[in-house]
């Protein structure tokens, strides 16, 4: 089933407004909470945020793809091996807020200017078969919302700790 206009549009907006999500929830957490991780396995509030980043990056890719190419396909890839090979706690935080935040409004302009018959656009997910324009909109809209809770409950465990 796809979404009306009017639930495209509510999906758009929480898309747009989800970098926002991130640097407030970011904005409480004290500094010597951020790298910690609730356990050796999870990630720290810091590697949330560089996951982000580099979310962000590739889900930009993918709608384009979609909407553009023809039979595009879709490459997965493993966030904690990117996490882990990319050192995140070496890298520093406001870059990748600025990405996460540039990539957000580049694509929510986009997104606003996709024709009717572009959200019927689909491919192959190398991981999960079947990827249309839609299913992208539904994950990427609540993703920053996603791990904004994360970081929440990241920081609920540091107090409680």
């Amino acid at each position: 089933m796809f979404f009306s206009a009017a639930e495209r549009e509510e999906r758009i907006v929480q898309y747009e407004r989800g970098p926002l999500r991130i640097r407030d929830a970011l904005a409480v957490v004290p500094d010597e909470a951020v790298r910690w991780r609730p356990r050796p396995e999870r990630w720290s509030v810091h590697e949330v945020v560089c996951h982000c980043a580099d979310s962000e990056m590739n889900g930009a890719a993918r709608i384009r793809y979609l909407v553009a190419q023809k039979e595009p396909t879709i490459l997965g890839y493993d966030q904690d091996e990117w996490a882990r090979v990319f050192n995140y706690h070496a890298l520093p935080l406001e870059p990748a807020l600025r990405t996460i935040e540039a990539v957000r409004a580049s694509t929510t302009l986009l997104l606003r200017t996709l024709p009717e018959e572009a959200w019927r656009k689909e491919g192959q997910h190398s991981e999960s078969g079947r990827y249309t324009a839609q299913d992208w909109l539904r994950i990427y809209a609540d993703h920053l919302d996603k791990h904004a809770r994360q970081i929440e409950r990241n920081l609920a465990a540091w107090k409680e700790s």
